[in-house]
């Protein structure tokens, strides 16, 4: 892995998959990088196509504006490469990345499906560079508060955690650009995705999971398109429920629903022997919305709002972008001093062995054993 001193100059970064327009890379990754200014450099990107490159270099104001992928990856002024493209692309492009040597921040999931991660966990073992996936839930500054609460002592000993969720999407309709994620063969479902960050913030705070049993299934037959107002057959689960129990014995569970709620759509509790926690949210996807942190111990009747310390915050940014900002402050001091602040590929590969622990065990009635843990 390459290492740099701190103060030395900025990481230079190349993302695949600023489209000009929408997207996750401009919605988030631009922003969160340029508000990072001493440790990041955008110095390249990349579409499918010329026109859009350029476009996006100029409005983003980027000096190297690629129509493939290959040019960006190989480029002398790049130093890591960010895959924020959708899931069915992650393979190839951040294999691409690995490949020309160059350290890699791919968005989550890795791969699609178990398979795909495994295989770009051992690639990047065997280049020897940095490589993280973009479970930026964990670097949300509440659920790192909270994960600083519970090993501080908090609620004392933790004997239970209920996670109820709502996907957002997978509901009656979807934009024209997420259709894609209603058919699970492209590994971008509500499972991998709502479920998928918000366990793993679950986990980075409570610890992995011992064994579970789980139930999915499909309640919504069709769906909208939003705009042209087309009707297509749903083809991913939009209900997951799981129970089981954590490395620990802690109990849990966890509930997500296709669509909005208009009820709870986050509601996240640990309960322990001296005390409550409660993180609770607009929306079900824990990476992008603001959540609340609630509390009591001890002679405390009810819950009350915990103000998360300004310490926790490594960047200014609002909305969606502030997370993937936070995760970026941890990218830069395990690129420069080798920490593991951020979730590497082996961390992600250990994610995807739970939810495809969760398939199996919907899939045949039985209770999966998970026989692994990552470094808390």
């Amino acid at each position: 892995m390459k290492v740099e001193k701190a103060g030395a100059r900025p990481i230079r970064v190349g993302i695949i998959g600023a489209n000009p327009d929408r997207g996750w890379g401009s919605q988030s990754h631009i922003p969160a990088l340029r508000s990072l200014p001493n440790d990041f450099e955008i110095t390249a990107l990349s579409t499918s196509r010329r026109e859009s490159a350029d476009a996006a270099g100029k409005r983003f104001g980027v000096p190297l504006a690629f129509d493939n992928t290959q040019d960006l990856v190989n480029s002398p002024d790049v130093d890591v490469v960010a895959v924020t493209v959708k899931v069915p692309h992650h393979f190839e492009l951040a294999s691409a990345a690995l490949d020309a040597g160059k350290a890699v921040y791919c968005e989550w999931p890795l791969g699609n499906g178990l398979k795909e991660a495994e295989s770009l966990a051992a690639l990047a073992k065997k280049k020897g560079v940095l490589a993280v996936a973009g479970l930026q839930a964990r670097a949300a500054p509440p659920v790192a508060y909270v994960r600083d609460l519970i090993e501080q002592g908090y609620v004392g000993e933790v004997l239970s955690t209920t996670l109820i969720g709502s996907g957002m999407g997978w509901g009656p309709t979807v934009d024209p650009y997420n259709v894609y994620m209603n058919d699970k063969k492209n590994g971008a479902t509500m499972l991998s995705i709502g479920l998928g960050h918000a366990a793993d913030a679950l986990c980075y705070c409570l610890g992995e999971v011992r064994e579970l049993s789980a139930t999915m299934t499909m309640r919504r037959k069709s769906f909208t398109i939003a705009k042209t107002g087309e009707s297509k057959p749903m083809a991913a689960e939009d209900q997951v429920a799981v129970t089981g129990l954590l490395e620990g014995g802690e109990a849990f569970s966890i509930h997500y629903r296709g669509g909005v709620s208009r009820g709870t759509n986050l509601l996240w509790e640990i309960n322990g022997t001296d005390g409550d926690l409660q993180v609770t949210a607009d929306g079900g996807q824990a990476q992008i919305f603001d959540l609340t942190v609630r509390g009591g111990k001890g002679a405390q009747a009810s819950l009350e709002i915990v103000p998360v310390p300004e310490q926790y915050r490594s960047s200014q940014l609002q909305g969606p972008a502030l997370n993937v900002a936070q995760a970026y402050a941890r990218f830069a001091r395990d690129y420069r001093e080798g920490t593991h602040l951020c979730p590497t590929f082996d961390d992600a590969v250990t994610r995807h062995r739970m939810l495809d622990a969760i398939e199996t065990a919907a899939a045949t009635g039985q209770c999966q054993t998970l026989g692994f843990s990552i470094v808390r």
